[in-house]
């Protein structure tokens, strides 16, 4: 099944000039997104990890099933002002503003190995901030996964020297 196909592009959406990459095609047939989570559990099955981590909002359509699949728990990164506890945050920069981010404290164990998890993988803001977020709490990022990568934005080079798996990448 070519899982590309699944994924829908939206001109001019948020704005005039972005082609988005609209996953809910993808999530709404259901053996695609069964495919998808399926191929990415595969990479980790054997790998040595304690939490998978999902970014806020899609990458816990990703993140949850693929924890659940790997038997592993789940922990949600949120935007300010969502998670009831205490947290840790972080500020990171967008192409038109900036956001904060924010995880439990208590979400991640000293030592704890982390994989990462999102939906799409753009210019890497996001994620960056949240591989902070984890090593601030002391755990260990073991590797970042995507469902899809926009390669033409460069966004591993801001992420750093981590091993990142994108299922789809779109050049």
């Amino acid at each position: 099944m070519n899982l590309a196909d699944k994924i829908r592009t939206i001109p001019d959406f948020p704005k005039e000039g972005i082609a988005f990459k609209d996953i809910t095609t993808l999530l709404k047939d259901p053996a695609a997104y069964k495919e998808a989570i399926n191929r990415i559990a595969k990479r980790y099955e054997d790998k040595d990890i304690d939490l998978v981590l999902g970014i806020e909002a899609r990458g816990f359509l990703i993140g949850a099933p693929l924890a659940l699949k790997l038997d592993k728990g789940f922990v949600p990164v949120r935007k300010e002002g969502k998670l009831p506890g205490d947290v840790v945050k972080t500020e990171y920069d967008l192409e038109y503003g900036s956001n904060i981010i924010e995880i439990h404290k208590d979400a991640i164990e000293q030592g704890a190995k982390i994989l990462i998890v999102d939906d799409l993988l753009a210019t890497g803001g996001t994620v960056k901030a949240t591989v902070d977020l984890v090593e601030q709490l002391g755990g260990e990022v073991v590797e970042i996964a995507f469902l899809m990568e926009l390669g033409f934005l460069d966004g591993r080079e801001k992420i750093g020297d981590y091993e990142v798996f994108s299922l789809i990448i779109d050049e």
